[in-house]
C-alpha cells in the first residue's frame, strides 16, 4: 500500500505553504529589511553622484558624451563581473553590493536628469533672468523643478532595477531576499523560493508607487495643468454649434 501524503505542507514541499510564513516570519522580515536597506542606500548614493554629473554635462557640453558613454559602459558590465572588480576594494561586505548597484543606476539617473534639464523651455529661463535670478537660484527654483518629471521617471526605473539586482548580492552573502531565493533553489525548497520572489515583486511595486506619489506631490502644477486642459476641452465641446436640422420635403 502507498503511504498517504503528509498533512504538513512543509513536509510535502508545496509551493504555497502557510506554515512557512508562520515559522520563518522573523527570517523573512530580516531579509526584507536588508533588501530595502541595500536598495534605498544604493539608489540614494547613485543619485548623489548622478546630479553633479548631469549638471556638469549640462553646463559643459563637451563632457556630455564622455559622461553618458562611461555610465553606459558601466551598465553593460555583468553583475558578477562588477562585484568581482569591486571585491579587492570592498571585500565581502554590504558596501560592495551598494557601490555596485549605485554604479548601475548612474546611466538611468544621469540620462533622465540631463534630458529633463535640456527640456526646460527657454522662455522660463529667460523670464527667470529677467526677474534678476542668478545662475544658482535659477537652477534650484526653475530648472530643477521643471526637470523633475523626467528625473523621477529615471529614479523609478533605477529603483525597480535595484530591487531586482539586489538579489545578485547573495553571492557575497548580502542579497536580502536573494539569499533566501538562492538557498531555496539549491535545496529545492519551493515555498521559500516562491515567497521570497513574490516579496521582491511587492517591494518593487510599493517603491514605484511611493515614488509616483512623491512625484505628484512635488509637481502640483502638472495636476493643475491637466485640470485646465480638461476644462478647456469640456468648454470647447459645449460651445460646438449644434448640427443644422435636416430639411423636410
Amino acid at each position: 500500500m502507498t503511504a498517504p501524503p503528509p498533512d504538513d505542507c512543509l513536509a510535502r514541499n508545496d509551493w504555497i505553504c502557510g506554515d512557512y510564513l508562520s515559522t520563518r516570519r522573523q527570517i523573512l522580515l530580516d531579509a526584507v529589511a536588508q533588501h530595502l536597506q541595500l536598495t534605498v542606500v544604493s539608489v540614494a548614493l547613485g543619485l548623489v553622484i548622478a546630479v553633479p554629473l548631469a549638471l556638469l554635462a549640462r553646463r559643459r557640453r563637451w563632457t556630455a558624451g564622455p559622461v553618458l558613454g562611461l555610465t553606459t559602459v558601466i551598465y553593460t558590465i555583468p553583475s558578477l563581473a562588477m562585484f568581482s572588480l569591486l571585491l579587492p576594494v570592498y571585500g565581502l561586505s554590504a558596501t560592495l553590493v551598494v557601490v555596485g548597484l549605485a554604479l548601475y543606476s548612474l546611466t538611468l539617473l544621469v540620462r533622465n536628469l540631463l534630458a529633463g534639464l535640456e527640456g526646460v523651455p527657454a522662455e522660463a529661463k529667460e523670464a527667470a533672468r529677467g526677474m534678476g535670478y542668478g545662475p544658482m537660484r535659477q537652477l534650484l527654483t526653475v530648472e530643477l523643478p521643471l526637470a523633475l518629471p523626467a528625473a523621477m521617471a529615471g529614479l523609478r526605473i533605477a529603483t525597480v532595477s535595484a530591487v531586482a539586482l539586489t538579489t545578485v548580492g547573495a553571492i557575497v552573502g548580502y542579497g536580502g531576499l536573494g539569499n533566501l531565493i538562492y538557498a531555496g533553489m539549491n535545496s529545492f525548497f519551493k515555498a521559500q523560493v516562491l515567497t521570497a520572489s513574490v516579496l521582491c515583486v511587492l517591494i518593487a511595486v510599493v517603491l514605484d508607487l511611493l515614488l509616483l506619489g512623491a512625484e505628484r506631490l512635488l509637481t502640483p502644477w502638472r495636476r493643475a495643468g491637466r485640470r485646465t486642459r480638461v476644462r478647456a476641452r469640456a468648454t470647447a465641446r459645449g460651445a460646438e454649434p449644434a448640427a443644422a436640422p435636416g430639411r423636410r420635403t
